[in-house]
């Protein structure tokens, strides 16, 4: 078999050849992963809303809608319903101010306006320090998000007791509780501002 002789012809047709091939592997995974991945994600979703709201009946991210925050963006609001009542909105709100900067958040309201719950959807906060906004806690030892369940925004002040509210921070991540409060507050105000509550 002859040797191929090294020519810019030869150099171009075998990178083409390659790069073809390439993509059309890539483009292969891509089809065969893409149907699990947006199940996963369907699944993710679906869970964060039953941990922040009570008990629902229908589909809410097909009911899903979004809500204008008057800050030049939207949330989107996934409403909780028992048959035709609803029982809660999961709203998905997010806050730039972290420590380590964006947090995402599904925080869960009954239709009265109060927190039913908050979970921490995405976060890049310091690992021992911000982070502990994330779990549960027990009845004997509370963990931080618990002081927001059942409180309404309109009397609970959510701010840090060092800024004149009421929510009392994470020991030595003052940062990342001002976010998470910001980011609470935000879901409040866009169902405020869009008549839900």
């Amino acid at each position: 078999m002859a040797k191929m002789q090294s020519s810019l012809r030869n150099m171009v047709l075998s990178l083409t050849l390659i790069s073809v091939g390439a993509s059309a592997s890539l483009g292969f995974v891509y089809e065969l992963t893409k149907s699990p991945i947006e199940i996963s994600m369907l699944n993710r979703k679906l869970e964060a809303i039953k941990q922040v709201v009570p008990a629902f009946t229908n589909d809410p991210n097909e009911e899903m809608f979004r809500l204008p925050t008057g800050e030049g963006d939207s949330l989107d609001v996934y409403p909780a319903k028992n048959g035709e009542e609803i029982v809660g909105y999961a709203v998905r709100s997010y806050t730039n101010n972290g420590f380590s900067g964006f947090i995402s958040f599904a925080v869960g309201f009954t239709p009265d306006g109060n927190i039913y719950n908050i979970t921490i959807l995405e976060h890049k906060e310091t690992p021992g320090l911000g982070t502990k906004m994330v779990p549960d806690g027990t009845p004997e030892k509370p963990e931080f998000k618990d002081q927001f369940k059942g409180k309404n925004p309109a009397a609970f002040t959510l701010k840090v007791k060092k800024d004149g509210g009421q929510v009392d921070a994470i020991t030595a991540a003052t940062i990342s509780s001002r976010a998470y409060c910001e980011g609470v507050q935000r879901a409040y105000n866009t169902l405020e501002k869009g008549g839900l509550i």
